[in-house]
């Protein structure tokens, strides 16, 4: 398979330290392989089936997006809600700028909301929360936004009444994995420690460890038993599965569609859509031709600062839509 001999370079070449990397198809079929180490420093680690990667913004599509559309089926909120009638804190500041954006320009990235703000600096836990929710946030052109997918972490803790940390998950998502069968990423200088098990988001790890944005952690399995669903209609209903790939511009609700420059290469069908990850975890679907793939890597381990993945993501969809489609 010329996607291993790709990855196998890469990990060789020390352009991450670890790799899984996965692919399902509709009809159940899987394949999967994992390469190099969880953990560099302070020792090394090999990275064995079962460790759990830190999936960074892969939450916003892979649990705040899922979760927003099951209460939705549930009839607990609608898509066009404004957020502030299940967020009532916004009605006490009179001209809110956020009191009548929906829960679905939220999604889509579309309500103008800045991509991102040092809330890790403001405070932690509750008072954290209660003090962003009051943040009169101003919005201009439609960008990716964090602020955006905190914003609806914190509104479906209302609608269910509960952490998002105690939310059912599937098999291989967690928000609390075990630190031994954690892949690490960055040594934290904030922190001070090389983080492993802890999410490697600031406003993440400052609203609990668990937020809309990022906190969710999986392996390759998991991942790909999520993946596998969407192909196969089982991981929402026939209905909430086709609006969320409604288009929104460049997105469909919380994914990005394919588009040219995009990291999932350009040899897959119109109908492709996938996420990226910080922590250098990436995700791709192709509905069209059947089959879709994982690749989780601990990039940002042990500094963020590091060669970019463009090349190499573009590199394995194409070696892989070559050999699948």
């Amino acid at each position: 398979m010329r996607v291993k001999a790709l990855l196998e370079e890469a990990v060789q070449k020390g352009v991450v330290p670890g790799v899984a990397f996965g692919v399902v198809f509709a009809d159940g079929r899987r394949e999967a392989f994992h390469l190099g180490l969880a953990q560099r420093e302070p020792e090394p680690v090999p990275l064995e089936a079962g460790f759990y990667f830190d999936l960074a913004s892969l939450t916003k599509p892979l649990f705040t997006l899922k979760e927003v559309l099951k209460a939705v089926e549930e009839g607990l909120l609608d898509l066009d809600d404004p957020l502030a009638q299940h967020l009532p804190e916004m009605l006490w500041l009179k001209d809110h700028p956020l009191k009548g954006v929906s829960v679905r320009a939220l999604l889509a990235h579309t309500a103008g909301l800045p991509p991102w703000e040092a809330l890790y600096t403001w405070g932690e836990g509750e008072a954290l929360k209660a003090r962003f929710l009051q943040h009169p946030w101003p919005l201009g052109e439609p960008a990716y936004s964090d602020i955006g997918y905190m914003l609806l972490g914190l509104l479906l803790e209302r609608v269910r009444g509960r952490p998002l940390r105690d939310f059912p998950l599937p098999a291989g998502l967690t928000f609390a994995p075990p630190q031994e069968r954690s892949v690490a990423t960055e040594r934290c200088p904030w922190r001070g420690r090389v983080l492993r098990g802890e999410v490697h988001d600031e406003n993440a790890f400052a609203l609990g460890g668990a937020a809309g944005h990022a906190g969710l952690f999986g392996t390759l399995e998991g991942v790909l038993g999520e993946l596998g669903a969407i192909l196969q209609g089982t991981w929402l209903s026939r209905a909430a599965l086709e609006e969320m790939q409604r288009p929104h511009g460049e997105r469909l609700l919380s994914w990005e569609r394919k588009r040219p420059g995009w990291h999932g290469g350009s040899l897959v069908s119109e109908r492709a859509f996938g996420h990226t990850g910080f922590t250098g975890v990436g995700v791709w679907v192709d509905p069209e031709w059947g089959y879709a793939w994982a690749l989780l890597t601990n990039a940002v381990h042990p500094t963020r600062h590091r060669p970019s993945l463009v090349p190499l993501r573009r590199a394995v969809g194409n070696a892989l839509a070559a050999e699948v489609v």
